[in-house]
């Protein structure tokens, strides 16, 4: 299913399909795609801000569990994969770190679907890329999907403003036309990006998510997006989807 063109609705319309999605992305994870001793939930309050979809860990991990795949073994398929590492960011990795927990279980990884209100001005988008750099600092995955074109504040896209935030570096520019991001930060050493640059009408790929450094669980972007979409209301349905000319 394409993505399809989400500036055409107010912010509020935007937040039902968005809380809907991160439903459907919760229940995928839970229904068999985590592997044993990890599971999903939504709208939960860790260390700061509350993320979409939190994914918890319940005990020690084994490297690798049942059900995870190694970047070794399958490196993910995306457009663009950048690392960032250096001196100064390997020795604060060996410092002592502050962890991210929840009372239900050891927070490994969020997940984050931006809603216009996270760049409808400077402070928003500072709030949203300082949030997903303290946790890839704290060991904690990351994945980002951005179905809205960058604005005034976020003029390179979501994840080169998270790239500032992090590595202070220029990334890779984005093919001509692919306005929207996919990505998932794997919070090892070194910290790696995995984006996929997006336009509306393009089908959401299949994304990595990072349980352990270097070993992910492909998540399931397309299918929990086309769940969501089926229980809409047509109305806005029509105003959401292409033209016909």
């Amino acid at each position: 299913m394409p993505i399809h063109d989400w500036t055409r609705v107010d912010s509020g319309t935007f937040h039902d399909f968005h809380q809907g999605w991160s439903i459907e992305v919760r229940n995928a994870l839970n229904r068999g795609v985590l592997p044993p001793g990890y599971f999903a939930m939504a709208d939960q309050r860790v260390s700061g801000p509350e993320p979409d979809v939190v994914t918890f860990q319940t005990r020690t991990p084994s490297p690798p569990p049942p059900g995870g795949v190694t970047v070794l073994d399958r490196p993910p398929r995306v457009r663009q994969v950048a690392k960032f590492e250096n001196e100064p960011a390997a020795y604060a990795r060996k410092a002592n770190r502050i962890a991210v927990r929840h009372n239900l279980g050891r927070v490994v990884a969020i997940i984050e679907i931006v809603s216009p209100g996270n760049k409808d001005s400077v402070n928003a988008v500072r709030s949203f890329t300082g949030k997903v750099a303290e946790f890839l600092r704290n060991g904690v995955h990351v994945v980002v999907i951005d179905v809205f074109p960058p604005t005034i504040r976020d003029p390179d896209g979501i994840h080169q403003a998270i790239w500032d935030e992090i590595a202070g570096q220029p990334f890779e520019p984005r093919p001509e036309g692919k306005t929207l991001t996919a990505a998932s930060y794997d919070a090892g050493y070194p910290l790696t990006a995995y984006v996929e640059p997006l336009a509306v009408g393009d089908e959401l790929p299949p994304l990595p998510l990072f349980i352990q450094p270097g070993v992910y669980v492909p998540m399931p972007l397309e299918e929990t997006y086309r769940a969501s979409w089926d229980v809409l209301p047509e109305p806005i349905r029509a105003l959401v989807q292409p033209r016909v000319k």
